[in-house]
């Protein structure tokens, strides 16, 4: 961070809210030379909590700070995600709350972005702070503790967390908040609880506090030792192999990862975090690596003498960690936190991605490995692909995997998809070709059922000369349509492909490889016994989609849907394009799963259904490994 003038100045005098909100203002960052703002807008939902205090503050001076109206809690945090995942983490939202359900609201979202390590600014109403109302309307009584709310659910998915309980406390709780925010290992999400009296409570502000503050993004470059170990590691190895994570899109490394791939010759497999890294065409690219990876990647995987991984925190059902990679190999892990670098034993590579990268390519030099190894085995992954877009008929009802492949053959690298839950990520993360390093927004990290349509809405205020898909099946889309009003609202031309396949597609095939044999994951009425009968239930979610305000196109066949979504594409109003799938049992669908995904299975049960899946499981655990 840039220091600020230390002169005695005079002092300014304002409620804790309104101090806060010109405070954001303020706050930017820089990384190479470019600066941003911070907080470059609040959501906001009001209730009693804020609406006296943020709510005022806001409206005190709104040319201070853009705001925008959310429907849910939850999603507003989502929808501040997105606009961070598409800022490279450089610029962030603020979120506002009442107390109560609205503040407890906020939980999911939080956790998503602090997994995701994206950073989102959460201000929460909170009871009193001088308690003249105990217990005040919403608040939970503890007991135990008079200085618990609900807001402390809060702490252990926050990055940083602190409760402004007088006027003064604000100055150390903001900069602090700012300092996590903008620190490419720390970020994730920040909670400053508000208590709502002394939100409106006035004090007087030295004036340094709002002075222009520039939080310098770090670029840390690898230590001499490490380096030195990673790249007589790498030179030793025989079938090395990059794994990708989404640290190298944070860092703006693509250009560096390329770099680095067609000097040393070594391929490259992505997690969904970093798919994109390389274009799918690019020679090195081998596609999506562990449980709904390629066979391409996968095989590499499994017979390679050294991983090299590239910003990736190794989670298991992307990477397939524990199983896919073979016993003996080694472990190189560039990242710029610590804790994933130190990841399955590896020799750590403490830095950040680009300038890792960079070093890298230095110090190897002219070594080089032989790309024909993986050449045909891509050849034949794309033949696959092909087959699983393949139309023999188009005036048939489209599979979720046709459907992608329409969208294929309309997109240039401007779009951007976002996807979160369900059969789609798989199907995505094998089929879908990227052609530009941010048109693949997959958060798979925490996989939210209801984070397309929000984050969306936070990609558009982002990139908003840009073609934007939110991708959801049916039960995502019952989980959060919400924001759809607010997209109306805002007048944001968000593109919404509602795939309607009557159930959970992807829970309701692991249902049934685990021997639960698809019991309530589709959407049937209830018989005598429990069970799930009948025809779908009676469900029309364009109609609801056209409720909410969007303008709803339903395309029945393959060559109504291409016409749809050409449609959607050039729209300049929210629209949707639902469109109900066929199943692919009588057509070529995406390519089975590629690896093993640890799924622990019933070890007794009188279903033959259950006894067949636990013999499938106790075959596949044997191959689970401790990398040391």
């Amino acid at each position: 961070m840039s220091g600020v003038s230390s002169a005695r100045s005079t002092t300014v005098r304002l409620t804790v809210a309104q101090a806060l909100v010109r405070f954001l203002a303020a706050q930017y960052t820089e990384r190479d030379g470019a600066r941003q703002r911070l907080i470059a807008a609040t959501w906001g939902i009001f209730g009693h909590g804020n609406v006296a205090g943020i709510g005022q503050a806001l409206v005190e001076d709104p040319a201070l700070m853009p705001f925008h109206q959310g429907r849910n809690e939850q999603a507003m945090v989502h929808a501040a995600v997105g606009y961070a995942r598409q800022s490279r983490r450089l610029s962030a939202h603020a979120v506002t709350t009442s107390i109560g359900p609205g503040a407890t609201n906020l939980v999911t979202g939080a956790a998503l972005a602090t997994v995701n390590h994206l950073p989102v600014l959460l201000l929460p109403g909170d009871t009193f702070a001088g308690r003249p109302a105990d217990p005040v309307l919403q608040q939970l009584e503890v007991p135990y503790a008079g200085d618990v709310s609900v807001n402390d659910c809060l702490r252990p998915v926050s990055k940083y967390f602190d409760r402004v309980g007088r006027p003064e406390a604000l100055i150390p709780a903001a900069l602090a908040a700012m300092r996590v925010l903008a620190d490419p290992v720390e970020t994730g999400a920040v909670t400053l609880a508000l208590p709502q009296d002394v939100q409106a409570e006035a004090y007087d502000w030295p004036e340094e506090f709002f002075a222009e503050r520039i939080w310098r993004v770090r670029r840390p470059r690898p230590d001499a030792a490490e380096l030195d170990a990673a790249v007589r590691a790498i030179r030793a190895a025989e079938r090395p192999l990059i794994v990708v994570g989404g640290g190298v899109g944070y860092s703006g490394a693509e250009d560096a990862l390329r770099t680095f791939a067609e000097r040393t010759g070594m391929p490259v497999a992505t997690t969904q975090a970093g798919k994109g890294a390389l274009p799918y065409d690019h020679p090195c690219e081998t596609g999506g690596i562990g449980h709904t990876g390629s066979s391409t990647a996968n095989a590499l995987a499994a017979t390679s003498d050294l991983i090299l991984g590239v910003g990736t925190r190794y989670t298991d059902f992307t990477t397939a960690s524990g199983t896919l990679f073979p016993e003996g190999v080694r472990f190189v892990n560039l990242n710029i936190a610590g804790f994933d670098a130190h990841k399955l034993g590896a020799l750590p590579l403490v830095a950040d991605a680009r300038e890792g990268l960079t070093a890298l390519t230095k110090a190897l030099g002219d070594h080089r490995q032989d790309m024909v190894r993986w050449t045909s085995s891509k050849r034949d992954w794309q033949e696959q692909v092909d087959a699983a877009y393949a139309v023999p008929d188009e005036d048939a009802r489209p599979t979720q995997a046709q459907v992608l492949g329409a969208l294929d053959t309309l997109v240039d690298g401007s779009d951007i998809l976002i996807n979160a839950a369900g059969s789609l990520p798989g199907d995505l993360h094998k089929l879908w070709r990227t052609r530009s390093p941010d048109q693949y927004h997959v958060e798979y990290g925490y996989s939210c059922m209801g984070y397309e349509i929000p984050a969306a809405l936070g990609v558009l205020l982002a990139a908003p000369d840009r073609p934007v898909w939110a991708l959801v099946g049916d039960g995502t889309y019952l989980m959060n349509p919400t924001e759809i009003v607010t997209a109306v609202q805002e007048r944001l031309p968000l593109r919404l492909i509602v795939l309607q396949n009557h159930g959970y597609a992807s829970i309701g095939g692991l249902s049934e490889a685990v021997g639960a044999e698809r019991y309530g994951t589709d959407y049937r009425h209830r018989d005598a016994f429990g069970g799930f009968t009948g025809p779908p239930l009676p469900v029309d979610l364009g109609a609801n989609a056209a409720s909410l305000g969007m303008r709803v196109l339903r395309p029945r066949t393959v060559r109504d849907l291409r016409e749809a979504l050409a449609d959607a594409r050039t729209a300049t109003v929210p629209t949707c394009v639902y469109v109900e799938t066929e199943t692919a049992d009588t057509v070529s669908g995406p390519p089975p799963a590629q690896a093993w995904w640890d799924v622990p299975v019933a070890e007794t049960s009188t279903r033959p259904s259950a006894v067949k899946a636990r013999e499938e499981y106790d075959r596949h655990v044997t191959a689970r490994r401790r990398h040391l």
